[in-house]
């Protein structure tokens, strides 16, 4: 696709990325059809196909308006388009790109701001996320029936992580983990039941407490520099133990997964951390990347409930890892029932579950929907927003898919 730059638009940085996406497009539209937005407002304008050419009116016009905010907030950036896509279009690159020009051009209503700013201070601040939901916690019962009290999660209490092997020095292999900003908070076994079948299988798993949010709302809300410095933050923290020869950084949530393997692109311009960050995301794994090259015949699984897995789109299409955590399980002996359009969002996307609300709803309903199916006893999944976003609603209990195989 064409694109003939305004030469004030030229002037931007990430411009020339930009530039190189777009001609990419050849506007075949196989997007379309696997795009959740689409399919549910039926305009062209809300799909991929659509958002690219406001993009590229953008760069070309040197203007925008309200109605092209509109759009762009309204994608899900599950990147479901970029797996079907065949030239490669990196639209959840492009889109970010396009959304930070965006949020400097066109004000937002009063509200609107204010939503977004307490999400991107709240959020990623464990401590006051924490409060805020502990808070919610205990008015819950007062809330019963309502859309308010059915997004504030159950409480939950990790159970205790394994003692440290060897005198304390651990196994010969360690691994990372990054405890996150929302998870320590909403669902605390997650980690703690990932750090156990470690163990049984030799490998000590560690957190660095200086670590936090991986980036990923302040990013993805238009705050790049905000969400940089919060990757700058992480990779700082991290960096002694990957001196000292940690063999991963493993990823639990899937969301965070996708934005960590990125640090290296989105941090290649930066002369103090160009290089760090490179080798953090080469570092990275998912969870299911590190667990399916072992031998998982010594944790001895007896949870053989009937259970659906539902797969984040941060691990099918941001990641692109398909079939590996059903293949875990199956052959850790759990029994796994049919699903339908495992391709489409839950409607979780990170803040998009505040943020556009009512869309995120149905989204959700067609995704229990295709998960209940063949009747299964529990879900489970690799990513907590989209465990919370299931677990306000499902009618079975939901939980991290490492926890089945934490007997």
């Amino acid at each position: 696709m064409q694109t003939n730059t305004h030469p004030k638009m030229a002037e931007l940085p990430q411009i020339k990325e930009a530039e190189d996406i777009l001609r990419a497009c050849v506007h075949c539209g196989f997007c379309t059809a696997t795009c959740p937005t689409y399919q549910h407002f039926g305009d062209e304008r809300d799909g991929p196909r659509g958002r690219i050419y406001l993009i590229k009116q953008l760069l070309e016009t040197n203007e925008v308006s309200e109605n092209t905010q509109t759009h762009l907030d309204r994608c899900l950036t599950c990147r479901s388009c970029e797996t079907t896509c065949p030239s490669g279009v990196k639209y959840g690159r492009l889109v970010d790109i396009g959304r930070g020009i965006v949020e400097q051009r066109v004000p937002r209503k009063p509200l609107d701001r204010l939503t977004r700013l307490a999400l991107r201070k709240v959020l990623p601040n464990k401590s006051l996320f924490g409060f805020f939901v502990g808070m919610g916690q205990l008015v819950k019962p007062l809330l019963k029936g309502t859309a308010l009290g059915d997004k504030i999660p159950p409480k939950k209490v990790a159970s205790p992580w394994p003692a440290i092997a060897n005198n304390g020095k651990g196994h010969a292999r360690h691994m990372l983990a990054l405890a996150g900003c929302a998870q320590p908070v909403t669902t605390p076994n997650t980690n703690a039941a990932t750090a156990r079948v470690l163990d049984k299988l030799g490998i000590t798993l560690v957190e660095a407490p200086e670590a936090g949010c991986c980036g990923a709302v302040d990013y993805h809300l238009a705050a790049h520099d905000d969400g940089l410095n919060a990757m700058r933050k992480n990779i700082d923290a991290w960096w002694p133990a990957i001196e000292a020869g940690a063999e991963a950084i493993v990823m639990t949530a899937s969301g965070c997964g996708v934005m960590v393997k990125e640090y290296g692109e989105l941090l290649e311009h930066d002369a103090n951390y160009a290089a760090k960050a490179k080798k953090v995301s080469e570092l990275t794994k998912d969870l299911s990347e590190v667990l399916v090259g072992e031998n998982l015949e010594a944790l001895n699984v007896a949870d053989k409930t009937p259970t659906a897995f539902h797969c984040p789109c941060t691990l099918q299409h941001g990641q692109q890892i398909n079939g590996v955590v059903e293949e875990i399980l199956t052959r850790a002996g759990v029994p796994l029932t049919k699903t339908k359009d495992k391709h489409l969002c839950c409607g979780s996307a990170g803040t998009y579950s505040v943020l556009q609300s009512k869309t995120s709803q149905q989204l959700l309903d067609n995704k229990l929907g295709a998960l209940m199916i063949d009747d299964p006893v529990q879900i489970v999944t690799a990513n907590v927003g989209c465990q919370m976003h299931l677990e306000s609603k499902a009618s079975v209990p939901v939980k991290h898919w490492i926890e089945l195989l934490d007997q």
